[in-house]
């Protein structure tokens, strides 16, 4: 577990079939689906495959994180039978490993704003008030430095 109860890094098997227009990609053990391609410009390369993948797991992991819920434990690569995939019957199929570092995905996409309940000595406040400082930046700005977090 990384900071805050919240895993660092995962690493899911990843099934990847290649059609005439798409990679197809499933990750058995979250339950997902997604598909690589360029809006029917292209064929989507292996490398934007990958991304998806791993902009899936990342966003379904946080998910599951923000609601409480434990995120499912990765199966060994071994135990999965591409055969069984839903897409293996069109096309070329191959399995692969997609880890994701789930704290720095959180960093570029759980961007949602909390409202915390700050407590400031009256002059202080008067003070940034008078000097027109956004204290909700300054505090941001403050905890990202105390923790040793870029932006």
């Amino acid at each position: 577990m990384g900071t805050g109860g919240f895993k660092m890094k995962v690493a899911y098997p990843t099934i990847f079939t290649e059609d005439e227009k798409n990679i197809l990609i499933e990750v058995p053990d979250l339950g997902i689906f997604t598909e690589a391609n360029e809006e029917g410009k292209r064929k989507g390369t292996l490398a934007d495959a990958i991304e998806m993948a791993r902009d899936a797991i990342g966003l379904h992991c946080i998910t599951m994180e923000g609601n409480g819920n434990e995120i499912t434990n990765p199966s060994k690569i071994q135990k999965i039978d591409i055969t069984t995939s839903t897409f293996y019957e069109n096309g070329k199929t191959f399995i692969s490993v997609v880890d994701v570092d789930l704290k720095v995905y959180r960093q570029k996409n759980d961007m949602k704003m909390v409202r915390r309940n700050v407590t400031l000595p009256n002059w202080l406040n008067r003070e940034a008030e008078a000097a027109h400082i956004n204290v909700s930046r300054v505090l941001q700005e403050a905890l990202m430095s105390t923790l040793g977090l870029a932006k």
